[in-house]
């Protein structure tokens, strides 16, 4: 009786840790002025890595002004979503001598920066739900 409750335990244990890991986070974004460029999708799990290191990543196309990105296995936490749309198709985001961006770029909660980009404070959501959806407008 006793080794099977053991089992049962660790059984739970495992199931719990595994699904804390398999939460899918889908994106849709909506807006987009064209379907002539791809949409390079980021997300980043914390303040200190935001718009630098992202955990994944993705590019999607635009369909009639909207593209929806998903993100697979994701474990429950803080996030946000930074993209830019492609719009020379040259692979990277295109910025002025004072590296503002020249192609249109948009984050998670709508987040805007003021003089910069947007803080992470500011585009930061929930992923807690197996599945989660977020929506941004371009």
């Amino acid at each position: 009786m006793m080794k099977h409750l053991l089992y049962f335990l660790i059984l739970s244990i495992s199931l719990n840790v595994m699904a804390q890991d398999s939460n899918t986070l889908t994106v849709e974004f909506e807006g987009i002025k064209t379907d002539e460029a791809k949409l390079f999708v980021a997300l980043y799990d914390s303040e200190g890595n935001f718009l630098k290191k992202a955990v994944q990543g993705t590019i999607v196309t635009v369909n009639n002004g909207n593209a929806t990105a998903v993100f697979n296995n994701i474990k429950s936490g803080i996030y946000a979503i930074s993209s830019f749309l492609d719009k020379n198709n040259n692979g990277k985001l295109d910025t002025n001598f004072m590296r503002i961006p020249k192609e249109p770029t948009a984050m998670s909660n709508n987040a805007k920066g003021s003089f910069g980009p947007p803080k992470f404070k500011d585009a930061k959501f929930t992923v807690q739900d197996a599945r989660t959806t977020i929506r941004i407008k371009y």
